[in-house]
């Protein structure tokens, strides 16, 4: 197969994928997939989802009753104190009461000092408290609903430049194997003129000066071929390190596979719609909305109750007179704080506006970046047929001059410029192939229009 069958092949069979998403290249499409599921940087986005998804289950459980168990234990002596006359309120009646029985059975008792501190006390409890009027519970839970979309967006966001990244690196591949062919197709017949002018040059028809230019031809297309070898292995290395692969890891493609399709222009459109850069930007609108919302309902009451059940005593004593039960509700909501909500609303409302101009910008931004995608396809698409027309020119020629040198009307000189046009006009059109390809990866990154699930 010679190598303007095999670019044809790779342009068909990738600008049918272009115009048709079900007509993905296997090979390219195998990879992309590969790609998606083992990038380092894509793995580390799953992670940053993962949280945000945990942060939004932490957002939900607030709704739920809170249940602790709390000990407090305190020793204290001194501090302040309370005196009971007991002795001297109970003293002369006992002392009475003694005359009358003729006995002593009520004796003496002392005054009291009671302090206020305890003395070796314990308070065991378990509290359980359940909110029942919080508007920020609703709020943030919203909010982080919102963030989980938002990293959501930022995965797929990746994913879309991972695709087109994958793409390109794998044309930038194909594109400097194909080199590799020209240069080695070039040597071929290089090597081939050598060995026809030292036959001449042997038989007494030939030239030295011949010989020594077939030499220097020779060394050129093997500096070539060996700057092509590095540029494969440059390619190879990004490739596989784009699917978290070994970097010697062997990239498969298949040229021979042809499917019926071509690019017709008039069909190509620019839809910036379905980009994540909009979506994230709208969900910010979203939170910011959010705030002002939470910030106007400050002054709604904040309503929670609670019941505690437990035992307190001193001397760690546990009995049926030590447990208790307590049951209550709160309610606060601020009264005056400075106009600090009322200035909080309007920064809110402003970081909505300011959101919502990013949000105009993007879209303007975008849909020139896509237009601009647009037109270079177009142009490379106008290159890429011209250099075909160039090439095959080119062929034309060199078999012109080559039959005219082997009927001694050509000089070999004229042989060597007819190859290396031949080689330069393949060299072209194997860029240009491949700078199609590309901007077709681009288009379909600016459109966001690569199936992700």
């Amino acid at each position: 197969m010679n190598l303007h069958h095999t670019l044809s092949i790779i342009i068909i069979t990738l600008v049918g994928s272009f115009r048709l998403a079900s007509a993905q290249e296997p090979q390219l499409d195998l990879y992309v997939k590969q790609g998606l599921d083992s990038n380092l940087v894509l793995i580390q986005k799953d992670l940053s989802l993962k949280r945000a998804m945990n942060g939004l289950e932490v957002a939900k459980s607030m709704y739920l009753p809170n249940i602790t168990f709390d000990l407090t234990y305190s020793h204290a002596d001194g501090g302040r104190s309370i005196d009971l006359p007991i002795g001297d309120m109970l003293n002369p009646v006992y002392t009475t009461l003694n005359q009358l029985t003729q006995s002593d059975n009520f004796p003496q008792i002392d005054n009291e000092q009671i302090t206020f501190l305890p003395k070796n006390y314990y308070d065991a409890k378990v509290r359980t408290s359940v909110p029942i009027i919080n508007t920020d519970i609703k709020h943030n839970k919203v909010v982080r609903e919102k963030m989980v979309e938002l990293s959501k967006t930022e995965t797929e966001l990746y994913k879309r430049e991972l695709v087109k990244d994958i793409k390109i690196a794998y044309f930038n591949y194909l594109s400097a194997v194909q080199a590799k062919e020209i240069y080695v197709n070039a040597l071929g017949l290089a090597k081939e003129g050598r060995r026809v002018n030292q036959k001449l040059l042997e038989a007494g028809k030939g030239l030295p000066a011949y010989v020594i230019r077939a030499d220097a031809e020779i060394a050129q297309h093997e500096s070539k071929i060996a700057e092509a070898d590095q540029q494969i292995k440059n390619a190879k290395y990004y490739f596989n390190s784009l699917l978290n692969r070994s970097e010697d890891a062997e990239i498969i493609y298949d040229l021979e596979k042809d499917r019926s399709g071509d690019l017709k222009t008039g069909e190509l459109s620019v839809d910036i719609e379905g980009r994540e850069e909009l979506k994230s930007l709208e969900g910010n609108i979203a939170i910011q909305e959010s705030l002002v919302e939470m910030s106007k309902q400050a002054f709604v009451p904040k309503v929670s109750a609670f019941l505690d059940l437990g035992s307190q005593a001193e001397g760690l004593r546990v009995s049926r007179h030590s447990q208790y039960f307590m049951v209550g509700a709160q309610m606060s909501f601020p009264i005056f704080q400075g106009n600090r909500n009322r200035l909080k609303i309007q920064e809110n409302e402003i970081a909505v506006a300011e959101a919502q101009n990013k949000l105009d910008q993007a879209k303007q931004q975008l849909g020139l970046s896509a237009a601009v995608a647009k037109n270079e396809l177009l142009a490379m698409q106008k290159n890429y047929e011209s250099s075909k027309v160039q090439m095959e020119a080119a062929s034309t020629y060199q078999r012109l001059i080559l039959r005219g040198f082997n009927e001694g009307v050509n000089t070999y000189i004229e042989t060597i410029d007819a190859r290396s046009q031949y080689t330069n006009s393949q060299m072209a059109n194997n860029i240009a192939a491949f700078k199609l390809l590309s901007a077709m990866a681009k288009l379909e990154r600016e459109n966001a229009s690569y199936p992700l699930k």
